[in-house]
């Protein structure tokens, strides 16, 4: 038959990529469409240019505080055109190597709007208005989530976006920014534009930023953030945005008091929702709820044949958790051993904990993985907790790094390690060992047997674990 395949996969970013090549790998013929180009939201209008805007503002931000280090720099400043440039050409190269990937591996790349049909048929419209059928003998559905708008007044005004649409964007100056929202993304846009000179203000409607994450890493990075210049109200609501004669007028309130902040731009980061909406024909019965594909613990959908995994089923929301599902999935259609895990029940624990790290790309950075001190708390698990503060570090002293610290979590009767988190340079980088370290059960004194070189940020680990056996 015709475009058949033995597995379709609807969605081309991290989760229906990595299957993709995973998949083509085992030997499947494999197909996988998406009505944009490769990479999907991770690539193209999220993680990628997210983190390319940080560094380029990041390093604006280092070059007018460098007499630290005894360097002079005169008239510094900065070209946003350029700025977006990089931030393109980062993606463009990502797209590149992923398409060469595909081409090497015989994955047919199919971009056009996909709609699944009975029978496994998915009807597949390109730009042009054509239509053309695929068939697959499995179908992964992988296409993710979008971002969400708050229902209030004035919230499709010109120059109110969402994340996508800002870093989509060849506009995106602004001398003063209004951030709905203080989780991760909202955070990581707001560390980019008040490094490149803009007035920035949070609002966020929970008594801290980042709600999820532990309360005393939040409460370090408000302060950091406000030393630097942003304005944050927590426990706010914003009621309506109207235009003004120049930008745009925001009524909010805070704690009970109303007010009014005129701004160039508001962001939209609260929150998104699966990318469900058209994706089948009305006789295909899959179940959804709230939006999301309803699936079990094999990432099966209620129809035979069909699986779906990442956003679009909810969950842990990252693009690393999209991938480890592709992988489970591929390799239990090929009847292997998964290789990935994203959950374990430690010896100490009756519970599964989640061995996802979770990272947000501020500066400092903040990583965790596995259980925080309140959780552990609320599950009613004693444990040992070690500290170390990053101002004895070499490479902090030396690199003049925001001060942070590191917190590392053990069971108190059987020394296990369960969970980890840290706010220092390169923490995104470092919190694989640890969430290697948790997967393997290890405790304080396996984790003690390595060296680890000097002067590292990473050393500070054996520092940390080492107050933990001293608790």
């Amino acid at each position: 038959m015709k475009n058949m395949y033995d597995l379709l996969i609807i969605g081309a970013g991290p989760g229906g990529y990595v299957a993709a090549k995973k998949a083509a790998k085992l030997g499947m013929s494999v197909a996988i469409i998406d009505k944009g180009p490769v990479g999907g939201t991770c690539i193209n209008r999220g993680c990628i240019p997210t983190k390319a805007m940080l560094h380029a503002a990041t390093r604006y931000r280092d070059i007018k505080e460098c007499e630290l280090f005894g360097l002079h720099v005169e008239g510094a400043g900065y070209d946003l055109q350029k700025i977006i440039e990089y931030k393109e050409a980062s993606t463009a190269e990502m797209r590149a190597d992923l398409e060469r990937e595909f081409e090497a591996l015989g994955i047919v790349f199919v971009q056009g709007t996909a709609r699944v049909q009975a029978g496994k048929r998915v009807r597949v419209e390109k730009e042009d208005g054509t239509s053309e059928f695929y068939f697959g003998r499995q179908i992964l559905i992988a296409t993710g989530a979008k971002a969400n708008r708050a229902d209030i007044p004035g919230a499709d005004l010109p120059g109110v976006m969402t994340s996508e649409e800002l870093l989509s964007s060849d506009e995106s100056k602004y001398k003063s920014l209004l951030i709905l929202g203080g989780g991760v993304i909202g955070l990581e846009i707001a560390t980019v534009f008040r490094d490149l000179g803009a007035e920035v203000t949070i609002i966020e409607i929970s008594n801290r930023l980042l709600p999820t994450m532990d309360g005393e890493f939040s409460d370090a990075l408000e302060k950091i953030l406000t030393d630097r210049g942003v304005h944050i109200y927590k426990e706010s609501i914003l009621e309506q945005i109207s235009e003004a004669d120049e930008g745009l007028k925001c009524r909010f309130v805070c704690q009970g008091e109303t007010r009014e902040l005129q701004v160039e731009g508001v962001l939209m980061s609260v929150g998104r929702r699966p990318n469900t909406e058209g994706l089948f024909d009305a006789n295909v019965p899959i179940k959804l709820e709230r939006g999301r594909i309803v699936v079990d613990e094999f990432f099966r959908t209620n129809v035979p044949g069909i699986y779906a995994v990442g956003d679009v089923v909810g969950g842990i929301q990252l693009a690393h958790v999209a991938s480890a599902e592709g992988t489970y999935v591929v390799e239990k259609m090929n009847d292997l051993k998964p290789s990935v895990i994203v959950s374990m029940v430690p010896s100490c624990l009756f519970t599964p904990i989640s061995i996802v790290p979770s990272c947000l790309y501020t500066d400092p950075e903040i990583a965790s993985v596995g259980l925080t001190e309140e959780q552990a708390r609320e599950k009613g698990v004693p444990v040992r907790c070690g500290r170390y503060a990053m101002e004895g570090n070499g490479q902090t002293i030396i690199s003049k790094e925001a001060v942070g610290f590191i917190k590392i979590l053990f069971a108190k009767d059987s020394d296990v390690l369960l969970g980890a988190q840290m706010m220092c340079p390169r923490a995104t980088d470092m919190i694989g060992e640890l969430a290697t370290a948790l997967a393997n059960g290890l405790t304080s004194r396996q984790l003690m047997y390595a060296m680890r070189a000097h002067p590292t940020f990473n050393e500070a680990i054996s520092c940390a674990v080492e107050n933990s056996r001293e608790a």
